[in-house]
């Protein structure tokens, strides 16, 4: 079972060459954001562009749940009426996050400094993912958590009734648990301070400056310190979402490697937190351009081209740019399956506590398709085929995970055979248009007969 229903198998066949304009969906970390943020400001906020998967749809429940107001005005176009910080009330019934881990540690973030309680729960895969990392720090306002064995959900959380400031020193670098200090951190008194000895992705200290939030970033000896003034009147916006670039990553890697290809994927948010796939596939020889560069939002954008690059070659990707671009080792590793040599993906033991442990899921994947594989507690090696070059007919375990179910599907597109995905149920939670957007660039995907 996916968690989001029976589980919907799929196949992707080799595809003739990838042309158009591919139109991703709404960036699903700003969407979250968007959301939690205008909920603690004191009027009305207005989106466009939001990502409608279900990740972030269980973000406005829960909005909803807290006692915002929430409205849906049209497609991308949301409405949210905030309570102001502190003004959360305590939700009736459980939270369900479904399979969004980003959702659930940014929403609990939020809640931890009011003195309410409420409790999380999430699909199979979300209540196996460990949960300590953010109520660890979060404990240090004076909230309290009580969950599973080893600090899983079902959760509830009880929100400090008299929070304190915090100075927080990540232990490894999390956008997550980053945003998650500095949420709790808007109804603590004073100065709460997060310091990362690696950048992340950067949007929430973006978006709590647009809001109002006085936040201020330095350099330090410790790493990058980010300091947060505490119970500001946040300001309602006009928030437009930039696309999202790790929707964006499926549709270029598949014209990377699919034979003939060139496509156009427009608007897609550059934060330089964020950018670190499409600056490796540069280095690794793709033939990918940045069109139209600009500023929207507060957000860099562009519009990407990417055309079929038969000459790519393996590379050892910094383990300073995982931050940027953890989300899309998955996808990077199918395109170095048709890049020539060896491409080594190191500093990335964050993959093995995602929706799933993603470097098993990608080992075991590649290797039923031809391709062969190393890896280790914190490191991946992919040994290259060349362009055309693996054999695929194989079949993937998704694991409950969209990013590894996208991933085998573009495998298939450039694969010598057809390749098989047990469950593509679970893309829906952040790219439900995947489907109908692939098969009108060309792509060939067909859902099992039920």
């Amino acid at each position: 079972m996916s968690g989001h229903g029976d589980p919907i198998p799929m196949t992707s066949h080799k595809a003739g060459p990838l042309r158009g304009v591919a139109e991703v969906p709404g960036d699903k970390s700003i969407s979250h954001r968007a959301l939690i943020l205008g909920a603690l400001a004191v009027g009305e906020t207005h989106v466009t562009g939001l990502l409608e998967g279900e990740d972030v749809l269980g973000t406005a429940a829960a909005m909803r749940a807290f006692g915002a107001d929430v409205e849906r005005v049209g497609d991308g176009k949301w409405r949210v009426h905030g309570v102001g910080v502190g003004g959360f009330a305590e939700p009736e019934n459980v939270i369900d996050c479904g399979n969004a881990g980003t959702g659930v540690r940014l929403i609990m973030g939020a809640m931890a400094t009011s003195p309410i309680s409420a409790t999380f729960t999430g699909d199979a895969s979300l209540r196996s993912r460990p949960m300590a990392r953010i109520t660890d720090p979060i404990s240090l306002f004076g909230a309290q958590a009580f969950g599973r064995s080893g600090g899983r959900l079902p959760m509830t959380i009880v929100g400090a009734a008299d929070p304190v400031p915090v100075r927080y020193v990540l232990p490894m670098p999390s956008a997550q648990v980053k945003s998650a200090v500095l949420l709790a951190g808007l109804n603590a008194p004073g100065e709460t301070v997060v310091v990362e000895a690696e950048a992340t992705r950067d949007h929430t200290e973006r978006m709590l400056a647009g809001f109002g939030a006085q936040v201020s970033v330095e350099d330090t000896d410790e790493g990058r310190a980010i300091t947060l003034v505490g119970q500001p009147e946040l300001v309602p916006q006009d928030i437009a979402v930039p696309r999202d670039p790790s929707s964006a990553a499926f549709a270029v890697c598949a014209a990377l490697i699919v034979e003939g290809s060139d496509v156009l994927v427009p608007n897609i948010g550059l934060n330089p937190t964020r950018a670190g796939l499409f600056e490796t596939l540069r280095e690794m020889g793709a033939d990918l351009t940045y069109e139209n560069p600009r500023e929207e939002g507060g957000e860099p954008v562009a519009d990407l081209r990417a055309r079929f690059s038969p000459g790519m070659r393996g590379i050892r990707v910094p383990p300073e740019r995982a931050a940027s671009m953890i989300d899309e080792y998955p996808i990077l590793s199918v395109v170095a399956s048709f890049a020539e040599g060896r491409t080594e993906m190191v500093g990335v033991k964050e993959l093995r506590v995602k929706e799933s442990d993603r470097i098993d899921a990608m080992a075991r994947g590649l290797e039923a398709n031809g391709v062969r594989v190393e890896e280790g507690p914190d490191f991946m090696v992919v040994h290259g085929m060349g362009p055309g070059g693996v054999p695929g007919g194989g079949r993937a375990a998704a694991r409950l995970d969209h990013r590894i179910a996208m991933s085998f599907l573009v495998l298939g597109m450039a694969a010598k055979k057809a390749i098989s995905v047990d469950d593509g149920g679970p893309i829906a939670t952040s790219f439900p248009a995947f489907e109908p957007l692939m098969a009108g660039l060309g792509a060939r995907i067909a859902r099992a007969n039920r």
